[in-house]
C-alpha cells in the first residue's frame, strides 16, 4: 500500500479531483550536528512519559497519557528558534550521519562496521505554515519512515513526541503546537554502541512528511483490501476504512471508493473505473474513530504474481470522503494487488494456485556505500540485479524496510518475508532491542503489519530471528502474541520465524504457521544431517522453508589454492582464505561451521522436495558482520554480490539453477597467473547445461556431464600454462552456452561505462559508473589494484565510491579509489534542478584515463 496526499490527482469517470489532503517532503534545507558525548543531559528515560503516548494508536491495552506540565527538553537550546545552528552541516534527508566515517570509529566494533553511527545527532528545520493550515478544522501530521534511533521531536520548543525503534515508520500530531509564519523543528536521536549486530545506520535515514489534511479524514494506514474470493471470472475484493474525527462535534460522512487498474510505469491510475464499492453514510462523533466495510466484485481481475509464470498487476482503489456541508473532505489512495497465497506441507507455496518455487535472498537495509539512507535508485539497482539472478522473493533482514522498497516489489512482483524483529526479550547485544521489548513490541509489530498489510508482494510475516528465547516456554508465549497481531491487523498471511536452534518439540515450533529454518535444513558445516524430515513428520501440514540458507563466503575475483576436493568445506582450512589480506577464495566452497555451500544447499533442498524453498544469507554484500574477519574489516562476505554492486562468481551459480532457460556458461577462476606456471589450478565451471567441454589452449581437457542438483563441473587438475581457456556447454546434445578466459597483459588503461546515462535532475537519481582496469587488448587485468582518481564537471557530483574490497578503509566519499580485482566504482548524481551533461572522468598514473558522459535532466 502507498498513501498519497501530495495534492493527489485521481480520475474519475474523466473527470479531475485534487484532494484536500496534502503531503509535502520535508527532506530538503536542515541543519545537522553530532555529537560524541551528551550534550544536552536528555536521555530516552527522561523523555519515555512523553514519548509512550506516541504509541497509543498501535496497542490494544490502556493508552498511555500525557503527563502535564512542562516536558523535558523545553530549555535545551538547540530546540529554541533563536539558536544559531549556522556551523552545523547543511543536509537533505535521506541523511546517514556515519557513512562518511572515517572507518575506526572508537567503540564501534567491526561486526557494527567500524563506522561512526554512534552518539547524539541533533536536526533542525525551519518550516512556514499559512494561517490557513493552522486553523481550526485542519490537521497537522509529521510522518518519519525511519529514524536511527530513540527520535524524540520537538515545534517550537514543546516536545511533541517520539518513537525509539529506529527501524519503524511512525507519525506525530503537531496540530496542537503549530503556528501561523514560522514553526521551528527539532529532531533528537540517540545510538548507543552495542546496539547491532550489524551497521545499523544513524540519522534521519529515510523519508520525512507533512501532511496536511482536515479534521475528519481517513486514518493513518487507514484502508484495509483483501480479496478473499479469486477466480479467472471474478474477484471478491472487501474494503475496509477508518473514519478519524479529530473535531469536537460528530460528523456525517459519505463514502465512495472506486478501483482503477494501477500503470506500473507512472504508478497512476488509469482507464475507466472497474469497479465501484456502494456509497456509504455514517456519523462519526468527535475524537472518535468509525470503521466503514464493503464489498465488490471485480470482474476479469487481473491477478498480481511473481514472474516469469506471472504477471504483477495492480489496482488502486481511490476512496473519496465527503460531507454534505464541506463537500470533498479527504481523498486517499490504497494500491493493492488480487492475488491469492496457500501454504501446503507437501506443495509448498501456491501464488494463484499455482506452486512457486521461493528462490529468495536476504538482505541487510544499508546501500552499500550510501549507507542506510534510502535512495529508491539504489534499491531499484540492488533488485534489478537479484532479477536478473533468478531471485523471486526477499527477506528483509531483520527488520522492517523503507516503504519504498515494498512498492519496487510489488511492481517488480517480487515476493516478501517482511521481518520485524532480531531479538525479542532476551539481548544478543547489550543495547539492542531487549531494552524496548516490554512497552513497545506491541506497538512495533501492530504498525508495521498495518502500513504493510496491502502490499500483495506480502507473502509472510516473520517475527524474529534467531531468538535466543526461541526454545523456552517465554518464547512461545512471546511468538502467539506476536503471530496474533498479525492475524488480528491482516488475517490474510501466515507468520513464519528464523529458528537457527529450535527443534520440533519446542513449544514455539507448535505455534508457528510455517516453520522457518536458519541452516537447520542443509546440515550445519561439514555434517550433511537434515532436520527437514523430522520437521515435516511432526508438522506434515506446515509449510517448511529455509528461512536462511548458505552463508557462503567470498572474496570477489580473489581465487587460493589448494582448491577442496569437497562440495562443501569450513572456512579456515587450507586454501580457503589469506589471513594476511583477509581474503576468503572465490571457487565458492567455503563457510562458516553452521553453513553450508551453495552446492550442499541445492542437493540438500533437492532431496526434500516438500521444501518450499530457500532465503540465502545474503544477497548483497552489507556494512558489519565481516565473518570471518569480525575484527578486521568493514563489511560482509557472504553476499552473492558484493559491496559495490559487482557480481561474484557465485552469481551465475545461482542463475544456473534459477534460471534454467537462460543459457550459463561461467568459468573460474581468471587466467592470469605469472607465478603459477606448471602448477596445478583447479578449473570450475557453473553451467545451467547437463554437459560441457573445457579447451585449454586450444586442447580438450575433457568433455564432463553435471550430476543430479549439480551447476558446477570440475577440472581439478588443470596444470597452468599462459594463454585462453575456453568451456563449451551442452544441453540434450546441443551447443547452449560459451564463456572463455585469457592470460591479460599489463595494466594499460581505464574503461568507464555507466550503468545509465540519463538520470533525473532531482538530486536523487543516480548513475553507477564502473571503472575496469584494461591491458591494450581490452581484458581487465583480474588482479590490478591500481589507485583510481575521479572527477567530475557538469552539472553533477560524485557520491561515493568503493570497490566491493571489504577491507578497505578509505571513507566512502573519497574520490580515489584502488580497484580490487580489476574493478572500481564511483556513485555519480545531479546536483537539483540542474540539467546538462555530466562527464565524469577517472584517471591513474602511468594508464590512459577514460570517462562517460551521463546526461542529467
Amino acid at each position: 500500500m502507498l498513501l498519497f496526499g501530495l495534492l493527489f490527482v485521481a480520475v474519475f469517470g474523466g473527470a479531475v479531483a485534487e484532494s484536500p489532503r496534502e503531503r509535502t517532503s520535508l527532506n530538503a534545507g536542515w541543519r545537522f550536528s553530532r555529537f560524541t558525548s551528551n550534550p544536552d543531559s536528555l536521555s530516552y528515560a527522561a523523555l519515555k512519559q512523553w514519548i509512550l503516548p506516541s504509541s497509543n494508536d498501535f496497542i490494544t491495552r490502556e493508552k498511555y497519557q500525557r503527563p502535564s506540565g512542562t516536558p523535558p527538553g523545553s530549555d535545551v537550546e538547540y530546540v529554541q528558534s533563536s539558536f544559531d545552528d549556522s556551523e552545523w552541516d547543511p543536509v537533505n534527508l535521506p541523511h546517514d550521519w556515519a557513512i562518511k566515517g572515517p572507518f575506526g570509529a572508537p567503540g564501534v566494533s567491526g561486526s557494527e562496521g567500524k563506522l561512526p553511527y554512534n552518539g547524539v545527532g541533533w536536526y533542525r528545520k525551519t518550516i512556514a505554515l499559512e494561517s490557513e493550515d493552522v486553523k481550526s478544522g485542519k490537521q497537522l501530521y509529521l510522518d518519519i519512515d525511519g529514524a536511527m534511533s530513540y527520535a524524540s521531536v520537538w515545534l517550537n520548543g514543546i516536545l511533541v513526541g517520539g518513537w525509539p525503534y529506529g527501524y519503524n515508520s511512525f507519525r506525530l500530531d503537531l496540530t496542537p503546537y503549530a503556528k501561523s509564519g514560522k514553526n521551528f523543528l527539532a529532531i533528537r536521536l540517540e545510538n548507543a554502541p552495542n546496539s547491532s549486530r550489524w551497521y545499523p545506520g544513524a540519522g534521519l535515514y529515510r523519508n520525512v512528511w507533512l501532511i496536511k489534511s482536515n479534521a475528519i479524514h481517513i486514518a493513518q494506514y487507514g484502508t484495509k483490501v483483501t480479496t478473499p474470493s479469486v477466480s479467472a471470472e471474478q474477484a471478491t475484493v472487501d474494503l475496509n476504512v477508518i473514519v478519524e474525527n479529530n473535531s469536537n462535534s460528530s460528523k456525517k460522512v459519505d463514502l465512495i471508493t472506486e478501483i482503477y487498474e494501477l500503470d506500473a510505469a507512472t504508478g497512476k491510475a488509469v482507464g475507466s473505473t472497474k469497479a465501484r464499492f456502494d456509497s456509504l453514510s455514517i456519523s462519526v462523533a468527535g475524537g472518535t474513530k468509525q470503521v466503514l466495510n464493503s464489498t465488490v466484485a471485480l470482474t476479469n481481475p487481473k491477478l498480481w504474481g511473481p514472474p516469469p509464470t506471472q504477471t504483477p498487476n495492480q489496482y488502486v482503489a481511490i476512496s473519496t470522503l465527503s460531507t454534505g456541508a464541506n463537500g470533498t473532505v479527504d481523498q486517499y489512495e490504497t494500491r493493492f494487488g488480487v492475488r491469492t497465497i496457500g501454504y501446503d506441507g507437501t506443495k509448498g507455496l501456491l501464488v494463484n494456485g499455482e506452486p512457486v518455487y521461493v528462490q529468495g535472498v536476504c538482505n541487510h537495509h544499508d546501500l552499500g556505500s550510501l549507507g542506510a539512507a534510502f535512495n529508491v535508485r539504489a534499491a531499484e539497482r540492488q533488485l534489478e540485479m537479484l532479477l536478473e539472478m533468478g531471485t523471486n522473493a526477499l527477506r528483509t533482514s531483520h527488520n522492517m524496510p523503507a516503504p519504498e522498497l515494498l512498492d519496487l516489489a510489488d511492481r517488480y512482483g517480487i515476493m516478501v518475508m517482511g521481518e520485524t524483529f532480531d531479538t525479542w526479550k532476551t539481548q544478543k547485544v547489550v543495547n539492542d532491542y531487549h531494552l524496548l521489548w516490554d512497552e513497545w513490541h506491541e506497538a512495533d509489530m501492530r504498525s508495521y503489519v498495518r502500513r504493510e498489510r496491502n502490499h500483495p508482494s506480502i507473502i509472510a510475516w516473520s517475527i524474529g530471528n534467531e531468538m535466543p528465547d526461541q526454545s523456552s516456554a517465554a518464547g512461545a508465549t512471546i511468538g502467539k502474541e506476536l503471530q496474533d497481531i498479525a492475524r488480528q491487523e491482516d488475517g490474510t498471511r501466515q507468520s513464519t520465524a528464523g529458528l537457527n536452534n529450535a527443534g520440533p518439540t519446542t513449544e514455539l515450533a507448535k505455534v508457528l504457521e510455517i516453520i522457518g529454518l536458519n541452516y537447520q535444513g542443509e546440515g550445519k558445516g561439514n555434517s550433511w544431517t537434515s532436520t527437514y524430515p523430522t520437521w515435516h513428520n511432526a508438522f506434515p501440514n506446515k509449510m517448511i522453508w529455509g528461512s536462511e540458507t548458505a552463508s557462503t563466503v567470498s572474496s570477489r575475483g580473489t581465487y587460493l589454492f589448494p582448491v577442496t576436493p569437497n562440495k562443501t568445506a569450513i572456512v579456515g582450512g587450507a586454501g580457503s582464505e589469506d589471513n594476511a589480506k583477509q581474503y576468503v577464495s572465490s571457487y565458492e566452497l567455503y563457510h562458516p561451521s553452521w553453513a553450508a555451500s551453495p552446492d550442499k544447499v541445492f542437493e540438500q533442498q533437492d532431496n526434500f522436495p516438500y521444501v518450499a524453498g530457500e532465503f540465502v544469507w545474503t544477497g548483497w554484500d552489507y556494512i558489519g558482520e565481516p565473518t570471518p574477519y569480525d575484527t578486521q574489516s568493514r563489511s560482509s562476505y557472504f553476499g552473492i554480490i558484493d559491496l559495490a554492486g559487482f557480481k561474484k562468481d557465485r552469481f551465475w551459480l545461482y542463475q544456473a539453477r534459477w534460471r534454467p532457460e537462460v543459457p550459463v556458461a561461467h568459468l573460474l577462476p581468471h587466467w592470469t597467473w605469472p607465478n603459477r606456471t606448471g602448477q596445478v589450478t583447479p578449473v570450475h565451471v557453473f553451467t545451467s547445461g547437463d554437459e560441457a567441454e573445457l579447451f585449454i589452449n586450444g586442447k580438450s581437457a575433457g568433455r564432463k556431464k553435471t550430476e543430479k542438483s549439480s551447476y558446477r563441473l570440475r577440472w581439478d587438475n588443470v596444470t597452468y600454462t599462459p594463454g585462453e581457456i575456453i568451456v563449451v556447454a551442452y544441453k540434450n546434445g546441443e551447443k547452449w552456452a560459451e564463456d572463455a578466459r585469457k592470460t591479460a597483459g599489463s595494466a594499460a588503461k581505464l574503461n568507464v561505462t555507466a550503468d545509465r546515462t540519463t538520470i533525473s535532475n532531482d538530486g536523487y537519481d543516480l548513475s553507477f559508473i564502473t571503472i575496469a582496469v584494461q591491458d591494450e587488448d581490452g581484458e581487465v587485468v583480474p588482479e590490478a589494484s591500481n589507485s583510481i582518481s575521479f572527477s567530475v564537471s557538469g552539472p553533477g557530483e560524485i557520491v561515493s565510491t568503493d570497490n566491493g574490497d571489504p577491507t578497505d578503509m578509505v571513507a566512502f566519499p573519497s574520490t580515489t579509489r584502488k580497484a580490487f580485482s580489476g574493478l572500481a566504482l564511483a556513485i555519480v548524481r545531479s546536483k537539483p534542478g540542474s540539467s546538462g551533461s555530466i562527464k565524469v572522468s577517472a584517471s591513474s598514473n602511468g594508464l590512459t584515463g577514460g570517462e562517460v558522459t551521463v546526461q542529467a535532466g
